[in-house]
């Protein structure tokens, strides 16, 4: 009796043993929702659905072995991919060198630092498992892909010889976002009514032209008000101000519905630079709404993601030399946030003679990849700054 349940036992330890060690292999290709394989001038091209989350691969026919890894930016809809559509000009500077590239669409829209993060790992290794080993990765993302690329240089640097950040919403994502509500509760100081509260956005907020007209005609019609927003966003026009407020909107709503409350807050934000006239500062300050932060919420965003500025492989950040969306003034931060962590010598900053959020070209995107890839290989750290 005492052999057989020694027996038993050892069966059900190798039976665990089994299972722990197949949990740890990528999911195989026929357990997969959906998987598609063409072929485009020679190239494979596979799309599919790994764990909800939507796919593609591009396998260059000429393949050097090596992966970038690639991140998309804020998207309010799921992102869908075609196996016919053909691979897009930034992800082409890669194919062309040789490089296969891959990208999820995530399980989540928005502000996905959360499954972006995990989506994608797990589509390296899926991808991995199915065409072999790759000799080198690469990780890159424009935008909130470039803040995807920089948590994962922080967090899973293990994989990779370096990253590329695009036009990356980098950073602390509370100091990011809590830009963002305050300037949204000054344009409700100056225009109420126009857009929903801060503490109760709907779910399916989104802009219309319609929104965006009514909101042109509030700003044409006080100018001084509009001068004050110009003043305080930073930005050119009253049509950018309006793009960005209901951008704001949506953004704000989605962190709100996905943290559980108001992440952030305006309590301690003090409102300068409004016009000439000290007064109008010391209006807003006295008539604003202050917002406070849901802890739950707060730590919410704190875990997706807050930088430690640990940067221990190389990484170069293109950004163009204004960007209404994503401020130079924030890449400085998170810059400074590397280097009182200890790991300047690891980072590159570079700006180009381009307007726009993420209107860097193509070639100017090869032209960094390329200056990555030699610093990897033991050349010097590229130039920083502004390029020519």
């Amino acid at each position: 009796m005492r052999f057989y349940k020694r027996r038993r036992n050892r069966c059900a330890l190798l039976l665990f043993v089994f299972c722990s060690s197949v949990a740890l292999w990528p999911q195989e290709p026929s357990a997969m929702a959906s998987r598609t394989v063409v072929k485009q001038a020679g190239d494979t091209v596979e799309v599919g659905e790994l764990g909800g989350a939507p796919y593609r691969i591009d396998l260059p026919e000429k393949w050097n072995h090596k992966l970038v890894v690639m991140h998309h930016g804020y998207s309010v809809k799921r992102m869908q991919f075609s196996p016919n559509d053909p691979p897009r000009p930034t992800m082409s500077q890669f194919l062309q060198r040789g490089y296969a590239v891959i990208q999820s669409a995530y399980s989540e829209t928005g502000w996905a630092l959360n499954s972006g993060f995990t989506d994608t790992e797990k589509l390296r290794e899926y991808f991995e498992h199915t065409y072999g080993i790759a000799s080198e990765r690469y990780v890159t993302g424009a935008s909130m892909g470039g803040a995807l690329t920089m948590e994962t240089m922080e967090r899973n640097p293990a994989p990779y010889m370096g990253a590329l950040n695009l036009c990356g919403a980098v950073g602390s994502s509370i100091v990011h976002a809590g830009r963002r509500l305050a300037q949204r509760a000054a344009f409700d100081y100056y225009f109420p009514g126009l857009l929903p509260s801060l503490d109760n956005i709907p779910p399916d907020f989104a802009g219309t032209p319609e929104l965006s007209s009514t909101l042109e005609k509030a700003l044409a019609s006080d100018p001084g008000a509009a001068l004050a927003m110009r003043n305080i966003t930073t930005l050119p026009t009253n049509s950018e101000v309006v793009r960005m407020m209901i951008f704001y909107t949506v953004f704000l709503g989605d962190l709100e519905h996905k943290s559980g409350g108001l992440p952030v807050d305006n309590r301690n934000t003090v409102y300068g630079g409004t016009s000439d006239n000290i007064d109008t500062d010391y209006a807003l300050n006295d008539g604003v709404r202050r917002y406070s932060a849901d802890g739950a919420a707060r730590q919410y965003l704190l875990e997706y993601y807050e930088p430690s500025g640990k940067v221990t492989k190389p990484v170069i950040a293109l950004h163009t030399g204004y960007d209404a969306n994503v401020p130079v003034s924030q890449l400085t931060a998170y810059h400074q946030t590397i280097d009182r962590a200890g790991y300047g010598q690891n980072y590159v900053q570079q700006y180009v003679h381009r307007k726009g959020h993420c209107m860097m070209t193509p070639e100017q995107i090869g032209r960094a990849f390329d200056e990555l890839i030699d610093w990897t290989h033991g050349g010097k750290p590229p130039s920083s700054g502004l390029l020519p």
